[in-house]
């Protein structure tokens, strides 16, 4: 019986190996052979989660053509990655990527570390902090005591609890967006949301346009949907959408959906002004493309002074825009509570279709944001979150620009994410260098698609003064390593305790 339980065919392998960035040369050193190069290569898409484990690879003859190298380079890389347990195979059943024991499943998605590794290792792979007490516990505090009477209900709420949802509504409305609680759905979480959305808009097969670098998690959660992502690039720096390009696209592809993150970009930190918002519904409603506007980092401005309109007060008719929010970034990503706000008619064929997958919302949790909302304590624990943020990426920035001075990066007004260009290294290969160092980033690739953004990686405000010191010192050393002056040079990275 094979071992492989799915396949990665030698063009697409050779496109993901074509986009990675040759690590750097070590003057003096010796070139290392085609080989070594390609398993070392290979070994880094596993790493890295772009190709699975378990993927059934090409066969050497059909490698070798789609790279224009010799069988010989082929097989010989195969055999490397065989001994390094990176590669798997039986005769008649081909080979298969795995990793060596004892090591952890790499995966698309950016896990929280498990609570061993606290301490050793600095995580910069998600972009959420701590729970801003004391409010998480007074609002469950909070919600318990409003619990009894729905316990004597049967608990499922598929478009969620009324209160939240009049609570959500009355929240846009005040922003000048009239909004009726049929107009909202609660979710588990922005994810749930754009889960339900993708399953009824954007089926197997459908084009979804999405901005090139995108949130990690959404393409990969659209590639499980059997999406075909069209990748539509972001404008240089912080400058937010390039409409010219987004028109093109909407005009030639006609995708089904769009999704875009319009306040504090998630990676990039970009907002798009409401020149940007206003021209992409106009051009989205045009093509009868549906836009799905991700609001998570919304109330993550860390300057103050005027924001722009959300980009739903663009479509007052409600048939373009279909906008989600979430609790996870303003508060607590453990609080897992998102909601969709759509025309009444889209919310009901969502809430129609969710009987077959998670029925509803954790009720509790639910309960506990519509305290926030209610008494207040939602706008104090924004404001903790706000500064929080806004000294973490200062201190970053700070850091990053004495330890790193060649990565290039602006610093962006809002949001949780700071996107850099990694001096002319490889982004992957410096995330696989940086956990034997100690410090965890996410590389660029992950936010792109077939390979892009090879030289980038995403840093995150959530840690700040040592700890962001430490960070960018343990980055440094991973960049010394990449180019050879790491061991040999008498340096060693340093240990942090929390």
């Amino acid at each position: 019986m094979a071992q492989w339980t799915s396949a990665v065919g030698a063009a697409q392998l050779a496109r993901h190996l074509a986009a990675q960035q040759p690590q750097p040369a070590v003057p003096g050193a010796r070139k290392a052979p085609a080989y070594r190069a390609l398993a070392d290569g290979i070994r880094l898409l596993v790493l890295e989660g772009r190709v699975p484990v378990a993927a059934r690879l090409p066969a050497e003859r059909e490698l070798a053509t789609a790279l224009a190298v010799s069988r010989t380079t082929v097989a010989a890389a195969y055999e490397a990655l065989r001994a390094e347990g990176f590669l798997e195979s039986r005769r008649g059943a081909g080979s298969w990527t795995s990793v060596p024991a004892g090591s952890p499943l790499p995966a698309r998605g950016l896990e929280p570390l498990p609570p061993e590794s606290l301490g050793s290792l600095i995580d910069l792979g998600c972009a959420a902090l701590p729970a801003p007490e004391p409010w998480l516990t007074r609002a469950v505090q909070g919600a318990l005591e409003e619990l009894p009477p729905y316990a004597h209900t049967h608990g499922d709420y598929p478009a969620g609890l009324p209160n939240l949802r009049r609570m959500l509504a009355d929240r846009y409305t005040e922003q000048g967006i009239p909004t009726m609680p049929e107009q909202i759905m609660v979710t588990t979480g922005a994810m749930g949301a754009m889960d339900a959305i993708c399953h009824l808009f954007a089926g197997r097969g459908e084009r979804v346009a999405v901005e090139s670098p995108s949130y990690a998690n959404i393409l990969q959660l659209m590639r499980a949907a059997g999406a075909r992502l069209v990748p539509v690039a972001m404008a240089d720096g912080l400058g937010g959408w390039d409409l010219p390009v987004w028109r093109q696209v909407l005009r030639d592809a006609v995708p089904r959906l769009a999704y875009v993150v319009a306040d504090f970009h998630n990676p990039t930190g970009a907002l798009a002004d409401e020149d940007q918002r206003r021209s992409l519904v106009e051009s989205a409603r045009s093509a009868g493309t549906v836009l799905v506007v991700d609001e998570t980092m919304i109330e993550l401005d860390l300057e103050g002074g005027p924001m722009p309109r959300p980009v739903c007060s663009f479509d007052p008719a409600g048939s373009t825009v279909i906008t989600v929010g979430s609790a996870s970034k303003a508060f607590w990503a453990g609080m897992r509570i998102g909601w969709v706000r759509a025309a009444p008619d889209v919310i009901r064929s969502l809430v129609a279709a969710r009987a077959y997958a998670d029925l509803g919302t954790p009720v509790l949790e639910q309960l506990a944001v519509n305290w926030l909302m209610h008494t207040g304590g939602w706008a104090e624990a924004v404001e903790m979150r706000r500064d929080q943020a806004r000294e973490n990426r200062d201190a970053l920035v700070a850091a990053v620009r004495r330890e790193l001075p060649d990565w290039e990066f602006e610093v962006p007004r809002g949001g949780l994410t700071l996107w850099a260009r990694a001096g002319g290294l490889s982004g992957s290969r410096l995330a696989e260098v940086g956990e034997r160092v100690g410090v965890r980033v996410p590389s660029g690739p992950r936010f792109g698609l077939d390979g892009a953004f090879e030289g980038y990686v995403r840093l995150p405000f959530t840690v700040g003064g040592p700890v962001a010191d430490e960070a960018a010192a343990r980055l440094a050393a991973a960049t010394r390593l990449l180019a050879g002056a790491g061991p040999g040079s008498g340096e060693s990275p340093r240990t942090f305790v929390a």
